[in-house]
């Protein structure tokens, strides 16, 4: 294709090599961003009106052209042409198409350099949006199953060795937790990137006077850039969201990694729902957590989408470079990813079986010896000469071979003389869990308090969404 056919073609002669014309386009991927380029491309026509250059007879015509080109694509009647180079270039060549030579006033004082940097924010804004909803949900799906099955206790782990006995609720609620840490991160991600970048040209300014109010108002952004060859540049607001994704990953990674685990026959705690599973081509048998395994290996994918931009930036001089084309897939790959992952997480959690009778026949009265510490602290023992108590308590119970609550109370009063009649109450899981009243804790009482502190929390992130 013959250079001054393009956007920028004036100065060259000869046409582009066709494999450097495939590198350079991204009309593949950013035509995503037809809709809000069009409602860029409105309000700067308005704004080039109250300028003088536009007369208001032109900005009409301008106007009713994108309102065309806009009901094509939502129709899906646009057609792409090859010399297409981009989003941009596509719906000023169909502008010009519908009102003629007009259409060339449209780009007066703009550079594709502020305009695709405000594209790429407003469709972030509205997918962060979407996002948003769905993460509540996933939140808002933990807290309300967490507060039905309150009374369900099973083992908890460290190094992936029984612990302590938790409630269920307990577990679902540490996720909610780190995922509403999550919803004020996208939150802060949001409001520091509604700062209006149009009206920066390529990256000296605007020459006519451009009112960026105008701008402002006409696009909801909060407020406008300062500088002009940062405004052009920064991609601070594409970092910010890979880096909410990808802990947001990172968390539902690890609550995914729990309910593998759990749904093994060796656990047997929880059952897939049959919609979140798949079977195996060869072994009849099987049932795999597939939606938790693609949950998990998704993290993988969002953090290399991270650190593949953090590269891109790190290499760069000021102001625009073509290296920031690497944006947009990343974006939109990550939004798909999260939209995803959200939805199917939310149904997984809705949708999957408790197996009560498993989680209490797996907890082992072991787990129970440091409340056989704490039972000789309220009875006066320094906590370090307890545990050392409680140790020898269990190592007597193993090489007797029997479980630590079956030893006798002479022979923990061997061990220790303030081991009393009453030692029988420890070995009781429901009394273990009620003992943790402290904020934050597995009691009835501190989880009810967190489920009440999460709902709350859920409707603040929800006005602020």
């Amino acid at each position: 294709m013959a250079s001054g056919d393009k956007l920028w073609g004036g100065r060259f002669s000869g046409s582009t090599d066709p494999v450097m014309e495939m590198l350079n386009a991204s009309i593949s991927y950013d035509q995503r961003l037809a809709e809000v380029d069009i409602q860029g491309s409105m309000a700067y026509a308005k704004a080039l009106e109250k300028t003088g250059i536009l007369p208001k007879s032109e900005m009409e015509k301008i106007l009713s052209g994108l309102e065309k080109i806009s009901e094509e694509w939502s129709k899906g009647a646009f057609v792409v042409k090859h010399t297409d180079e981009d989003i941009h270039t596509a719906n000023e060549r169909r502008l010009k198409e519908l009102i003629g030579d007009i259409a060339g006033k449209l780009h007066t004082g703009r550079s594709r350099n502020d305009q695709v940097v405000t594209d790429l924010k407003l469709f972030m804004r509205n997918s962060l949006s979407v996002i948003s909803s769905h993460l509540l949900q996933l939140i808002k799906t933990l807290v309300e199953r967490a507060a039905i099955e309150i009374d369900v206790i099973l083992p908890g782990y460290t190094h992936l060795q029984k612990a302590q006995p938790i409630r269920w609720s307990q577990f679902l609620l540490s996720h909610a937790v780190a995922l509403t840490r999550d919803s004020e991160r996208l939150g802060d991600v949001k409001r520091r990137m509604n700062v209006l970048p149009l009206g920066s040209g390529a990256l000296a300014g605007h020459p006519l006077d451009i009112d960026r109010e105008l701008l402002r108002n006409e696009l909801d952004f909060a407020s406008i850039s300062l500088n002009s060859m940062d405004a052009v540049s920064e991609r601070d607001f594409v970092v910010e969201f890979l880096s909410f994704a990808t802990l947001l990953m990172i968390h539902l990674s690890k609550m995914a990694e729990d309910l593998i685990i759990y749904s093994t026959s060796e656990f047997g705690f929880v059952t897939l729902s049959d919609a979140y599973s798949t079977g195996s081509s060869l072994m009849p048998q099987k049932k795999n957590p597939d939606s938790l395994e693609l949950i998990r290996s998704k993290a993988g994918r969002v953090f290399g989408r991270l650190a593949a931009i953090l590269m891109v930036l790190k290499g760069l001089p000021s102001t625009y470079n073509k290296d920031l084309q690497e944006d947009k897939e990343a974006v939109f790959d990550v939004v798909d990813t999260l939209n995803a992952v959200l939805q199917v997480a939310t149904g997984v959690i809705s949708t999957l079986q408790i197996n009560k009778e498993n989680m209490e026949r797996a907890l082992s009265p072991e787990m129970l010896s440091t409340d056989l510490a704490l039972y000789l602290v309220r009875k006066g023992m320094p906590f370090r000469q307890a545990h050392i108590a409680a140790g020898k308590a269990i190592h007597l119970a193993e090489t007797k071979g029997i479980p630590i609550n079956k030893l006798t109370p002479d022979e923990l009063k061997n061990i220790s003389p303030l081991f009393g009649s009453d030692v029988s109450q420890v070995f009781n899981f429901f009394n273990s869990v009620e003992q943790y009243t402290a904020m934050g804790g597995t009691a009835k009482s501190s989880v009810s308090a967190q489920i009440d502190h999460l709902r709350e929390q859920l409707k603040r992130l929800k006005e602020q969404a």
